[in-house]
């Protein structure tokens, strides 16, 4: 039988939980997990050359590669290097859009465009990736510069996590939003990862 090619799932570090999970759900012993930090979000103009450097040093490591990002904020520079390179990513504009999919995603901002929305590790971490990271723990009057334009938080949650409910719970009572809940799994976050690892092993 003939090795498996070998595979680099670059992703951000906010979905290591689930890619991690996929991996073992489907046996991929072929898979390599590199994720970046998740505080790269609070600064999506320094994910390309985050992503660039990582992939220079893979270098012909491996067969392929999945870069585990949606366009994250880069305006477009993401693409830009995915084409370059003739890689892959994952499908949308940000993580919210690929878990809830991309029809779902849309009626949810049309219903109402003043939503901040939260997934399991955003809930869990809310005070060091949002409220600490942007200042509210020493100047908490900034919240309505920050927020007065929102109305709802939507926490997206991919697991059945009671820790990760009351959190996301917990953050919409801090940030005056009302709360809304829409259990997503993995949406297509799992679709297009097992698409493409399915592509790799057929050729």
């Amino acid at each position: 039988m003939p090795d498996l090619p070998q595979v680099l799932i670059l992703a951000c570090g906010a979905l290591a939980r689930e890619y991690l999970d996929l991996i073992e759900r489907n046996g991929w012993n072929n898979v390599t997990l590199e994720c970046l930090p998740a505080k790269l979000h609070n600064t999506p103009k320094l994910i390309t050359d985050a992503v660039r450097e990582r992939l220079d040093r893979a270098g012909e490591s491996f067969d392929s590669i999945l870069i585990g990002y949606a366009d994250c904020g880069t305006g477009g520079h993401l693409d830009a290097l995915v084409d370059e390179r003739g890689l892959k990513r994952l499908p949308g504009a940000h993580c919210y859009e690929f878990f809830a999919t991309s029809a779902v995603f849309a009626d949810l901002h049309d219903a109402e465009p003043g939503t901040l929305y939260l997934t399991d590790y955003l809930a869990k971490h809310f005070d060091r990736l949002i409220w600490e990271a942007l200042g509210l723990d020493r100047w908490p009057e900034l919240r309505d510069q920050y927020f007065g334009n929102y109305t709802r938080l939507m926490y997206l949650s991919q697991t059945d996590d009671p820790a990760a409910y009351a959190a996301a719970q917990q953050a919409s009572v801090r940030l005056g939003l009302d709360f809304a809940h829409l259990p997503t799994g993995y949406g297509d976050m799992a679709d297009a990862t097992v698409g493409f690892m399915e592509t790799r092993v057929s050729r």
